[in-house]
């Protein structure tokens, strides 16, 4: 993620360098739409990774896809690095997106795999902080190469996406494989291992043999139901735990991500510095450098409350922010661009600032996170690939049309991102089920109950603590683990009494 994360950000210092503009024909206003295709083509190729995911990841396993996606970064970041013309700066980008849009589609299906429930949230927000950490750092690196004149000043930045390839080269092959995955492809002393290193306990512990046992169920239970696409699409679907409305709910968080503005900043923060409010090139990439380090620090913050105030809480609050610091953004520079005012052009800097942090405690992370455990069992692969195409092909659409709208639009493109954002908060209040300190199968059993479309006035479904009769169901199992255990144990003692018994009777009878 830290790798997804410095190549969001090495772009917005690409764009804006001069030899890098020259080299490609990229100069002047008319070439606006071709320089939004080159930084939203990498989207494209992303959305294709995220769909190669779903079709190869299943086969491969979670640690060998992570390792094909990055093999396919490698490529692209060499064809880009050296890129001397637009096509082979287009084909870099696509190939660079491929490999990305495959790990990030498998990644947090492997983090959500393998955590437990109550660390489950915590463990992919932290994942995308690594994320936050990445951009950070390129923002920097781009400030301190605007210092520099030529090629080194963009070629740089993206050589050095090789330090993070290998990284992951050197430490995914040590890291375990998904207990899920192995169970579903027969390795089950290799899954319960796992589990039982996970959790630190013996392979024999009553709470490891029934989280097996669960684990088992469902993969039994996904192979049973299993739902072909074109059965969901045409909502011919046998399955009772209503998979169209958790796909669904799952990509819907990542479309909210998207068109909600975030990557308007992520592509763009330096020139929209230079265009709207009238900064230096250096000084733009200085302070997108000192955004980039609140944002991070901001993404760790929501470390504390994901579990704490759950899912449905954190994109609402996020989203609401979202809102107001777009509010206050059109308003300022509407009256910057009307009256010439650099004073309220410069006061957007804050709310440039504050959208970030808005968006870094909530909209960053759980967009990743809910599609994994939203998602039914037969659906969990195919709803997280779903859910990551939807991130992308999206995310295309935002970079595509933001240099254009800031080019025809001027002020009026900010207020855009005012309505969206309104849009989604009833939404999210209305629709969205909690899924925090939840297991993967307390949701299946959830959605079995048929519940309503609207979860508000469901304390089940908006509780941001797990509810108790999963509770009590789980400790049941572990329960009659422990008395099984116990018959067998007692059992077994009888049998060795008996045998001890009648080995000493057979001893006397020789002496006699």
């Amino acid at each position: 993620m830290t790798l997804f994360g410095y190549d969001q950000g090495v772009f917005s210092g690409v764009v804006v360098s001069d030899n890098f503009l020259e080299l490609h024909n990229l100069v002047g206003p008319s070439k606006t739409k071709v320089l939004s295709t080159v930084a939203a083509i990498y989207d494209v190729g992303c959305f294709i990774g995220a769909i190669i995911a779903f079709t190869v990841g299943e086969r491969l396993g979670r640690k060998k896809t992570i390792i094909l996606g990055t093999a396919i970064m490698s490529i692209g970041v060499i064809l880009k690095t050296s890129s001397f013309s637009l096509p082979q700066m287009f084909v870099g980008r696509v190939i660079l997106g491929i490999g990305n849009g495959i790990n990030t589609a498998t990644a947090p299906i492997w983090q959500t795999e393998t955590a437990p429930a109550r660390l489950r949230g915590k463990l992919v927000i932290l994942e995308m902080m690594t994320n936050v950490g990445g951009f950070m750092i390129v923002n920097w690196i781009n400030y301190g190469l605007s210092f520099v004149a030529g090629s080194i000043q963009w070629r740089l930045p993206l050589a050095l996406q090789f330090i993070f390839i290998f990284v992951l080269f050197a430490t995914v092959p040590w890291l375990p494989e998904s207990p899920r995955w192995l169970i579903a492809h027969g390795h089950e002393v290799e899954a319960i291992q796992i589990l039982a290193d996970l959790e630190n306990k013996s392979t024999d512990h009553a709470f490891i043999v029934a989280q097996h046992r669960e684990i088992v169920y469902g993969v039994q239970y996904e192979r049973e139901h299993s739902i072909k696409w074109r059965d969901l699409l045409r909502g011919r679907t046998e399955d009772k735990t209503k998979s169209a409305r958790r796909l669904l709910l799952g990509a819907g968080t990542q479309f909210f991500q998207q068109f909600g503005g975030i990557n308007i900043m992520s592509y763009y923060t330096p020139t929209i510095m230079i265009t709207y409010v009238g900064l230096s090139n250096s000084m733009a990439r200085l302070l997108s450098a000192c955004n980039a380090v609140s944002y991070f620090i901001f993404a760790g913050v929501a470390v504390l409350f994901v579990e704490r105030l759950g899912r449905r809480s954190l994109m609402m609050i996020s989203t609401f922010l979202q809102l107001v610091a777009f509010l206050c953004i059109s308003i300022l520079l509407k009256y910057a661009m009307a009256n010439g005012s650099t004073e309220c052009a410069k006061a957007a800097i804050f709310f440039f600032f504050f959208y970030n942090i808005a968006f870094a405690v909530g909209m960053l992370g759980v967009p990743w996170l809910y599609p994994t455990e939203i998602n039914s069992l037969p659906m969990r692969t195919k709803g997280a690939a779903v859910a990551t195409a939807t991130n992308w092909i999206t995310n295309f659409v935002i970079v595509e049309i933001t240099p254009i709208g800031f080019q025809n639009l001027g002020w009026k493109f900010w207020p855009i991102w005012v309505v969206t954002n309104a849009l989604f908060l009833p939404i999210i209040y209305l629709l969205f089920p909690e899924t925090s300190s939840r297991t993967l199968e307390d949701l299946d059993a959830y959605f079995r109950s048929d519940p309503s479309l609207i979860v508000v006035g469901n304390k089940d479904a908006i509780s941001s603590k797990r509810p108790l009769k999963y509770i009590e169901k789980e400790n049941d199992e572990v329960h009659r683990v422990e008395e099984q255990d116990a018959g067998v144990r007692e059992r077994t003692s009888k049998v060795d009494l008996i045998v001890d018994v009648e080995a000493r009777h057979h001893e006397v009878s020789k002496i006699q």
